[in-house]
């Protein structure tokens, strides 16, 4: 079944279908970023500290190129892309500064939540972006400091000529299953009550589906048919910058041995509790918010699409 029946019909994920063009040859010319950054439709969106500023009908606030003269800013905007013509930039204040008129700050998962779907992926690629700068203001080659260039692209180091660019963490979330039974864990530090798929970062030279198998052994002690894994969708996550690959894994081996410096507990989940989970009805455990990858999976499978 390929990836275009299973999303038939579906919302798709938060974070992904962004509507902007990404606008590489603006970004490559310096004078014409300029030239953009003082186009009449321009505008701005702010976070801080990675919060978001949205109004009061809970979108991303646009924000009018010259607010920004105001703003205690950490660093350079970044260049977003453009939309219809109108250019979209991106500011981070620092943590004390309190939201414009007119506007609130809220928290990242909560403003996915409450955003609409477009506003969700522009946020997603702005938190990423600021979230790398943080992370980069020195060169792993030399030490230097290092100083924006693309827009917010890349950084440049001007000591050794080092370029860096934006990562990406690949994460392999997988949905075991054995029948009409699928394995979901948690950890000790999530709300009461919430379990979800297992996940874990892709390692250097490392398959996707070595990594789905790894992990589910590493965490739970299952043994995942590595034949049969199979991909089903993938979906950014700025928290901090990764993105999360969504599979389904057969397991030929259901015994659990949990490792408890990962997973708080694991335990295999009938088709039936899985439902009850979704729909708010079972009496101790729920699936994480619509947001989530996740949830997404476990939907799929429930419907028989995986």
């Amino acid at each position: 079944m390929n990836d275009r029946t299973i999303l038939k019909d579906r919302p798709a994920l938060t974070f992904t279908g962004s509507p902007l063009d990404r606008g590489d040859l603006i970004r490559r010319d310096p004078d014409m970023l300029v030239a953009a950054s003082h186009h009449q439709d321009a505008r701005c969106i702010l976070l801080r500290a990675g919060e978001p500023a949205m109004s009061a009908d809970n979108t991303l606030h646009r924000f009018e190129m010259s607010d920004t003269a105001n703003w205690d800013a950490t660093g350079p905007l970044v260049y977003l892309g453009e939309t219809a013509g109108q250019p979209l930039f991106a500011c981070e204040n620092k943590i004390e500064t309190p939201a414009p008129h007119g506007t609130e700050f809220f928290d990242a998962r909560q403003a996915a939540r409450l955003m609409i779907h477009a506003d969700a992926a522009i946020f997603a690629q702005a938190r990423s972006l600021f979230a790398w700068r943080e992370r980069h203001q020195f060169c792993a080659n030399c030490g230097s400091p290092t100083r924006q260039a693309g827009g917010g692209a890349k950084r440049v180091c001007d000591a050794c000529d080092a370029e860096h660019f934006p990562r990406v963490d690949p994460v392999v979330i997988m949905l075991a299953v054995d029948g009409d039974n699928c394995l979901l864990g948690r950890q000790e530090n999530w709300p009461d009550g919430v379990w979800s798929a297992l996940a874990g970062f892709v390692e250097p030279a490392e398959t996707l589906e070595e990594a789905c198998a790894r992990e589910l052994l590493e965490e739970a002690g299952v043994t995942a048919d590595i034949a049969g894994i199979r991909y089903v969708m993938c979906q950014p996550w700025p928290l901090p910058h990764s993105l999360m690959v969504g599979l389904v894994a057969p397991v030929t081996d259901t015994t659990l041995t949990i490792d408890t410096h990962e997973l708080e507990q694991a335990r295999w989940f009938s088709r039936a509790e899985v439902i009850t989970m979704l729909d708010g009805t079972h009496a101790e455990a729920v699936m994480p918010p619509s947001i989530a990858i996740a949830r997404r999976l476990t939907e799929l499978w429930v419907d028989g699409a995986i």
